[in-house]
């Protein structure tokens, strides 16, 4: 049978003793290795190039002409280089880095995995090891711990829009409440908030008055809800309100949505305006308005109501 070798780490302190004047200058000189690991590929390494008041490691050129800058650490990860790496990126202009490191803390491959979801840059963090075959030379080997891939952009698209969906729904709310108070003290303690609905008491307990906003539609509710275990009280507390359903809706001024909510625990007294919702901005001032007055009719509605509920 043919005699198989087994492979054996060597120390990186045998191979490199020092990691700038040694692992630096031979990943210079042979920045080749890193071609067979990436899916990039980088030619024209140089050392101690300057960013601002530092010094990169190494600064390469992609296919496209384009910097790559190198970040060397022969020892466990840690935020100092992280964030020498991001300063480098940013002070060169450059599109893509590269973190080589010996050790890569969990931290920081979560913290390499979300700037290639937040940053139009591409990070790598990639570990760096020494490995022989009995008394063969040392030979590096060098494993790609993350890097950038069309999943973590789709997933940063995905938060980016998310995130400004939550921004809109702010606005949205912010403009709201300041004509709301112009009309009725209802929410006038309300602050703006990025979620899909702003909410204050309606005089009882588990009993809300709601502003809700979807993308393209609102409404404005009664929500009847008092916690856990409390299925039979709020359907108690809708079926009396139930009972002076037409007094309540002539009041309002039209019909209203009665809602046992089947499978939920809660119920809800509900009126949807179809004119447009937070994602409308150029119908904000109408349909701001249409929710106000909806909401002011509804309480008024409901009020004598309430005040005499059984709970």
């Amino acid at each position: 049978m043919k005699e198989i070798g087994k492979l054996e780490r060597v120390p990186l302190k045998e191979v490199w003793k020092h990691e700038a004047l040694e692992f630096t200058k031979w990943l210079e000189e042979n920045i080749d290795v890193l071609n067979d690991v990436l899916d990039i590929n980088l030619a024209t390494a140089e050392r101690e190039q300057s960013a601002g008041s530092f010094s990169v490691d190494l600064v390469a050129e992609d296919e496209a002409g384009d910097l790559v800058v190198i970040e060397n650490q022969l020892g466990k990860s840690d935020h100092d280089h992280l964030g020498k790496l991001i300063t480098y990126l940013t002070a060169l202009e450059a599109k893509t880095a590269i973190w080589i490191v010996t050790d890569p803390r969990p931290e920081h491959v979560r913290a390499v995995s979300w700037l290639n979801e937040s940053s139009a840059a591409s990070f790598y963090l990639l570990k760096v090891e020494a490995v022989q075959i009995g008394d063969s030379p040392p030979a590096p080997l060098l494993t790609q711990i993350v890097g950038p891939s069309e999943e973590s952009r789709e997933v940063g698209a995905k938060k980016k829009q998310l995130a400004e969906r939550d921004a809109l729904r702010y606005r949205f709310w912010e403009q709201l409440l300041e004509r709301a108070r112009q009309r009725t003290k209802l929410h006038a303690g309300i602050s703006p908030t990025h979620h899909s609905w702003i909410s204050t008491g309606a005089g009882k307990t588990g009993l809300a008055l709601n502003y809700v906003a979807r993308q393209h539609e609102t409404y404005v509710e009664l929500y009847i809800d008092r916690g856990k275990d409390s299925e039979a009280e709020n359907e108690a507390i809708f079926e009396q309100l139930l009972r002076h359903r037409e007094a309540i809706e002539s009041a309002f001024g039209e019909a209203l949505e009665w809602q046992r909510l089947e499978g939920k625990r809660a119920c809800r007294i509900k009126k949807a305006l179809e004119i447009g919702g937070y994602l409308d901005e150029e119908k904000w001032p109408e349909v701001h308005q249409a929710m106000i007055d909806a909401m002011v009719r509804l309480e008024k509605a409901l009020k004598p109501y309430i005040s005499k509920l059984r709970i």
